[in-house]
């Protein structure tokens, strides 16, 4: 775990919110921050004003359908909100990060695809495959994250986005944090180019 500005964010979306709320029983917030965590005591939110289903993204998603139920954005408020105040009920600091209308971003509930924070003080930056998914960085998130995480140096990976190459963040890869192990299948969203350049500046292995 770590202490004021020195922590390591893990980015949290309403798919696994419930899987967080149950690792929250678990955490010490306590503790102090060793050589490597996998877990963390804080987590940064997107509190979504507009969710609901991307056309752009739907093109490579099978699991998104477009539904005809009413209310989703609210609904999904909602559904953030109550998670919100769980994971602090139960230890967690929550970093909750207003969405806006404009850009248009339905996505926006999962910051964790465009970016990471990791304990020796790296940010990483994504290339995202959905052009309205690229404009989900925005001055508050970012704003957010140099306020609460102490970044020694940026790995910005989002020019790959301009060769048509794309790696989104932990939603295409599951991060072995302590044995610095990455795992991933490759797919339109997950090129191996991009995941070699991460492994190599990170000091991760494939």
């Amino acid at each position: 775990m770590m202490s004021g500005k020195k922590r390591t964010i893990v980015i949290v979306s309403l798919a696994v919110l419930a899987v967080i709320a149950v690792l929250a029983l678990c955490l010490n917030p306590g503790a102090k921050a060793g050589p490597s965590l996998q877990t963390t005591d804080t987590v940064l939110m997107v509190s979504p004003v507009a969710f609901g289903y991307n056309e752009e993204t739907a093109v490579n998603n099978v699991f998104q359908e477009e539904g005809d139920e009413n209310n989703i954005p609210q609904k999904a408020r909602k559904e953030s909100d109550n998670y919100v105040q769980l994971l602090k009920d139960n230890g967690i600091n929550v970093i909750a990060v207003e969405d806006t209308k404009k850009p248009h971003t339905p996505d926006s509930v999962f910051p964790n695809n465009w970016f990471s924070t990791h304990d020796d003080g790296t940010l990483v930056l994504y290339p995202m495959f959905a052009e309205n998914r690229r404009l989900e960085r925005k001055p508050a998130a970012l704003e957010a994250i140099e306020a609460n995480f102490d970044e020694k140096r940026t790995v910005d990976l989002t020019h790959y986005e301009e060769e048509g190459l794309f790696l989104e963040g932990t939603g295409s890869m599951v991060l072995d944090r302590v044995n610095k192990i990455a795992y991933a299948c490759e797919s339109p969203r997950t090129n191996k180019t991009v995941l070699n350049d991460f492994c190599e500046q990170l000091g991760y292995t494939l």
